[in-house]
């Protein structure tokens, strides 16, 4: 008697389902005619609108979506799309954007280059519309007045190419990898390997444009110097979308020097006797020299089917290396720096050799920086820390002990000192300025795609972190913002959404918090412009 009942009710089940489905469907449908509506009403452009607007039914949807998404742990079958990728051409498209995403009631993510550890810019738990700003990508070069107007879709490594084709002896301080996008580098802080000699991308940004949440386009002048202020390492999305930042080029010698050194636990001078001497260094060492170190377990050569760790030194010098050998025999001599370990390079090929130190001897020519395509997207977890107090022997073999058994896990130290413990911790939102020795990047990489080994892997991530925290700042442990990590905390903008944005943005921002929360509030009180780990809103209490 039962099996009828069955199978009535697995036919009313089958048709609830569709009617969802199609529900769905014709929502989707809906937002998409309503938006397409609205922004033709709100952009005056001979462009045909349909054309930069893909809902998920077009057949280009899915390469309009992955091709800016760098971290493959967000490209599955089961990671939520968009339901619009909007990608504009025009600043007016943007303006328009933005009021037409508000008048659909549909939360807004920016994408500039793609390369949010935690896929921020193109992932959400709510339904949302992608504005991908990848078409705006413009830079103009000003080498008389020593200044570029740079478009946020824009590259790391077309900024530096586009600056060299007009310049030999100018550059700028940014990032290493060149895929990376500006709009997200330079409003979260910026840096790379000259921000011991100029500080990070956002000391040296005089200008800006943006889309706030009412639709306007504003500058600096028009905006006013607090939201200016917040914008230089507050995270842009947070405020609006950045349309463009206005650079001020730095000077850089017509020789640069770039080096490679190697040891292990293996070697005469260990791992971690090159370890305890960078530490006194790196910080302190002349400021055009930038002394990267990179600690990674690795098969041992020595005994088979054990692991060692490796400390690699990777550096730019702002000069000769007869001048960079020199100073390193004094200051650092467990690095046994000689002449033939350097080679000496312009500062384009510099860019070329960090990101790829096999690059040059391959023949590579700055055209390889205007490259936007990675090969693929690869899985990875990062997570960051700050050393405010050099880490004992004692210390550095325990840490390297845990390495070991965890089997992956990286570090990437990256000293401080020079110019960055010159600038004040509130002159730009990015407060990890003064007493800070390095910062530390926990990084893990995968290709296996399943779900068990990116538990595994991101498991192991957390653990080291875990096992660093007597080594680390405290109260709070400091976090970057570039270095985004949602395991510090996420925004569920509830009732609790300022408590919550206290959690992970006091780890960010340190005591710039409370400014930020100001500003935000000022300009963005409905909280429109928003993402996981976004500047709270100061809430009304009734």
């Amino acid at each position: 008697m039962a099996k009828p009942c069955l199978a009535y009710f697995s036919v009313a089940f089958l048709l609830l389902l569709l009617f969802t489905l199609s529900s769905a469907q014709t929502s989707d449908s809906s937002i998409y005619d309503s938006f397409l509506r609205c922004l033709t009403q709100r952009t005056n452009s001979s462009t045909q609108l349909s054309d930069i607007v893909f809902a998920q039914t077009n057949p280009s949807f899915p390469t309009v979506l992955q091709n800016y998404i760098r971290n493959a742990r967000f490209n599955t079958s089961q990671t939520r799309k968009p339901l619009l990728i909007v990608t504009p051409l025009q600043e007016s498209h943007v303006q328009g954007a933005v009021i037409c995403a508000k008048s659909v009631k549909v939360q807004l993510k920016i994408r500039s280059g793609g390369h949010d550890y935690e896929g921020i810019s193109y992932i959400s738990d709510e339904p949302f519309i992608i504005l991908d700003l990848f078409n705006l990508r413009a830079i103009t070069v000003d080498i008389e007045n020593e200044v570029a107007v740079v478009q946020a879709g824009a590259t790391l490594g077309e900024v530096y190419y586009r600056i060299w084709e007009k310049s030999k002896v100018h550059g700028f301080p940014a990032g290493v990898c060149p895929t990376v996008g500006v709009g997200g580098h330079f409003s979260g802080g910026g840096y790379g390997n000259m921000m011991r000699k100029y500080g990070l991308s956002v000391d040296n940004v005089i200008d800006a444009e943006i889309v706030d949440v009412k639709g306007n386009v504003l500058d600096r002048k028009s905006m006013g110097e607090d939201l200016f202020w917040a914008i230089r390492g507050g995270g842009g999305g947070s405020f609006g979308v950045i349309l463009s930042f206005t650079i001020k080029l730095v000077a850089v010698p017509e020789t640069v020097t770039v080096f490679r050194v190697e040891k292990t636990l293996e070697t005469n001078v260990t791992a971690t006797d090159l370890v305890v001497q960078w530490q006194q260094v790196a910080p302190n060492t002349d400021e055009r020299l930038f002394l990267r170190l990179l600690l990674q377990p690795v098969s041992s050569k020595v005994v088979k089917g054990t692991k060692t760790v490796r400390a690699s030194v990777v550096a730019l010098f702002l000069g000769g290396a007869d001048e960079v050998v020199s100073i390193l025999e004094k200051e650092f001599p467990l690095l046994g720096l000689k002449k033939e370990n350097c080679t000496e390079v312009s500062w384009i090929d510099s860019v070329l050799w960090w990101n790829d130190d096999e690059s040059l001897k391959n023949g590579d020519k700055p055209e390889t920086l205007l490259d936007r395509n990675l090969n693929s997207a690869g899985f990875l977890k990062r997570k960051s820390d700050y050393v405010v107090k050099a880490i004992s022997r004692d210390g550095l073999e325990w840490i390297f002990k845990r390495m070991i058994e965890l089997g992956k896990t990286g570090f990437v130290f990256n000293p401080y000192g020079g110019k960055m413990g010159e600038i004040a911790s509130d002159a730009t939102p990015f407060p990890h300025r003064k007493g800070n020795l390095f910062k530390i990047q926990y990084s893990v990489n995968w290709d296996d795609p399943s779900t068990g080994a990116a538990q595994n892997f991101t498991n192991q991530a957390k653990r080291l972190y875990s096992y660093m925290t007597p080594f680390v700042s405290s109260n709070p442990r400091r976090a970057f913002l570039n270095y985004r990590d949602l395991d510090i905390g996420v925004n569920n903008f509830g009732e609790n959404s300022f408590e919550e944005g206290e959690v992970y943005g006091s780890k960010y921002f340190n005591q710039n918090l409370e400014r930020l929360v100001n500003i935000k509030t000022k300009v963005d009180p409905e909280n429109f412009f928003r993402n996981e780990q976004s500047v709270p809103v100061l809430m009304s209490r009734a």
